[in-house]
């Protein structure tokens, strides 16, 4: 069966500058927050259109630490879509607040700002809540309407964080999500397009003071003097091996976004009508993570596909607000209709930089055969 994302590809491309890097990061000994770590977090600033960035262990911890440095309350609504990982939920009950889901567009699957105003308006007014903060998913890689949430955000005086574990690299009108955001947050893990190969994260934001207590908080809460800690943090630091990969990985990125969004043409173009294929918002370029399709009888389709070696993943097949764990959290006003015909629908196709040719063509000829 074909590779559901070619790493191997990529890492082929990169294997001699990889291994010159890692070689001297290991001869040098300097293995949490080398020289590396400083270089890949100027570079990340500047490819993100951000004043300051920070790494850190995951991309989790990367949506936790502005939570953490706006001290989140008890009483804090945290409005969040339930079409998406789990992270982007759980950390606002972890570090003490209550997320308010939100439903999604039904083009872009990203978060709806129609539905993110009616469910502000009903915590303002008929719970004991207090709106605070914003989070917004560039899904599948590609930009939530940042114009629009970014306007509600304005008028409430909410934070807005754009997660974009599975975006970083997307424009919407040119403009990288921390045109609008108070805080952008990345992933590193492998499968994402500026994947390393382990774990890690980071934030990108144009503000200097928010940027320095995140410093704290990812090492310890340390102050100026090592051993000197100004307040409780955490050890959420990125290993200098892991910002040598993603530097080696960086210097083509903006090349395999090109890649990625060819093959993300050439998809609409086999496809035609067969399925309903992704929209990408106005103005919006996507990283393309994931190329995700809806279909009527999911898992008959899926079942197909397999017989013709084409993998497939389902990204979320049950919503987060469904799950147990999170079952009496309030939703928007009028539920999240969207999200829970989507996530009994959608499917992803395989994806990456180097998809093309014989190997893409597989997979249009099985989706093809698979809906006739």
């Amino acid at each position: 069966m074909m590779p559901f994302i070619d790493l191997a590809t990529q890492r082929a491309r990169l294997q001699d500058k990889l291994d010159a890097t890692i070689s001297k990061i290991i001869a040098e000994g300097r293995y949490v927050l080398g020289p590396e770590v400083a270089e890949l977090e100027e570079r990340l600033a500047s490819f993100g259109q951000a004043d300051h960035a920070l790494t850190c262990a995951n991309g989790t911890d990367a949506l936790a630490l502005p939570l953490m440095a706006w001290k989140l309350r008890r009483n804090d609504a945290v409005f969040v879509p339930s079409f998406t990982f789990a992270s982007t939920a759980e950390v606002v009950p972890l570090h003490g607040g209550t997320p308010v889901f939100v439903d999604i567009d039904p083009d872009t699957y990203c978060m709806c700002p129609k539905s993110l105003a009616a469910a502000i308006d009903w915590v303002k007014s008929q719970s004991d809540l207090t709106p605070r903060v914003v989070i917004a998913v560039d899904l599948f890689g590609q930009p939530a309407d940042y114009p629009a949430i970014s306007e509600i955000c304005r008028a409430e005086g909410l934070k807005l964080i754009a997660d974009s574990a599975q975006g970083f690299g997307c424009t919407l009108n040119g403009k990288h999500p921390a045109a609008w955001a108070d805080i952008t947050t990345i992933s590193f893990y492998p499968a994402k397009p500026l994947g390393c190969y382990g774990d890690g994260g980071a934030i990108v934001t144009r503000d200097a003071e928010l940027a320095a207590l995140i410093r704290s908080l990812r090492n310890h809460g340390e102050g100026e003097a090592r051993y000197a800690y100004e307040r409780i943090g955490l050890n959420s630091r990125l290993d200098t091996l892991q910002a040598g990969i993603l530097l080696a990985k960086l210097d083509i990125f903006e090349d395999e976004i090109i890649g990625r969004n060819k093959a993300a043409d050439a998809y609409a173009a086999g496809f035609g009508n067969v399925v309903k294929t992704p929209t990408v918002i106005d103005g919006g370029v996507s990283t393309w993570a994931q190329y995700t399709i809806e279909v009527d009888d999911r898992d008959g389709f899926r079942a197909k596909l397999g017989e013709a070696g084409v993998p497939t993943a389902i990204y979320y097949p049950i919503p987060i607000h469904l799950q147990t764990p999170y079952a009496d959290f309030p939703v928007a006003p009028g539920g999240l209709p969207v999200t829970e015909y989507a996530a009994g629908r959608v499917v992803s196709l395989p994806m990456d930089g180097y998809l093309g040719g014989e190997r893409q063509e597989t997979v249009i000829r099985a989706v093809r055969r698979a809906v006739a």
